[in-house]
């Protein structure tokens, strides 16, 4: 019997074979890619609102706090859009004929909310309570950051579950005191700018981020030295530690805050609902 196929259709087998798995290896790498691109994560790109709202106009150069406009930040899972009578707490007075504003004025008028989109929107499945993280010691910088310097806001990180991840398997690296939470300019203590903090210890009803006192000036000097001469008569100071570097200072918080551990948190159901 005559052979079918030629002895160089072989030599195109292996070719084909190989090209195939070229494809596949390129065509994951390709889809690894764009699930991480701002295509899918809309990380840094900027979103038109129906209002002109500059971040660094009110936080940078007029010296609003944060919690002036998202006043539910310490106590709720969301930190909250502003209402409409926020803006015109102040707009009533300046800017009051501004035609960029026009939309405020009208949703002031109508009592209909101003059609904000949303910059930070994870999905429905995902339960992220912003009042824990908060009141942790996890500033606005590690999630938002440097919304001071923003003319038009956007999403700093992908929001991803391996960014969250990262957090949770070394929360040491991005905790804080809490009387910095709202500090942009705050980059973790260093050998020419240090942090003295002490543990005050826990009380009955007080969340565990308020039993540590944390200051940028070296406390009195004396203070650790009559501690125990205080403790004699049942008066127990707070002993100051120095720390020089982020790490240093994360895992003393990481224990003082009781922050639960990676094996702690395995349960799906503590972020999927």
């Amino acid at each position: 019997m005559a052979q079918i196929f030629d002895r160089k259709f072989n030599t195109w087998a292996r070719v084909s074979m190989a090209l195939a798995v070229l494809f596949a290896v390129l065509l994951g790498v390709a889809l690894d890619r764009s699930q991480r691109s701002p295509w899918v994560t809309r990380q840094q790109l900027r979103v038109a609102q129906p209002v002109a709202f500059s971040h660094q106009h009110h936080v940078e150069n007029l010296g609003l706090q944060c919690l002036y406009c998202h006043t539910t930040a310490e106590s709720s899972s969301y930190a909250g859009i502003p209402p409409t009578r926020t803006c015109m707490n102040c707009h009533t007075q300046i800017w009051t004929n501004a035609q960029v504003l026009e939309p405020v004025r009208q949703s002031w008028a109508t009592g209909e909310s101003i059609p904000w989109v949303k910059v930070h929107d994870l999905p429905d499945f995902v339960y992220f309570s912003h009042e824990i993280h908060v009141n942790k010691g996890v500033g606005c910088t590690s999630c938002h950051g440097r919304v001071d310097q923003m003319q038009q806001s956007y999403a700093q990180q992908t929001l991803q579950m391996e960014w969250c991840l990262d957090c949770h398997r070394n929360p040491a690296k991005y905790l804080r005191p809490t009387d910095e939470i709202y500090n942009m300019n705050w980059n973790g203590p260093s050998a020419g700018r240090p942090v003295w903090c002490a543990a005050t210890g826990d009380k009955a009803g007080q969340p565990t981020a308020e039993t540590v006192d944390c200051a940028a000036t070296e406390p009195s000097k004396n203070e650790n030295e009559i501690s125990p001469l205080f403790g004699q008569i049942g008066i127990t100071l707070p002993k100051y530690q120095k720390f020089v570097s982020q790490q240093e200072l994360g895992r003393f918080l990481v224990e003082r805050y009781k922050i639960r551990s990676p094996q702690d948190l395995t349960s799906c159901e503590v972020c999927h609902r």
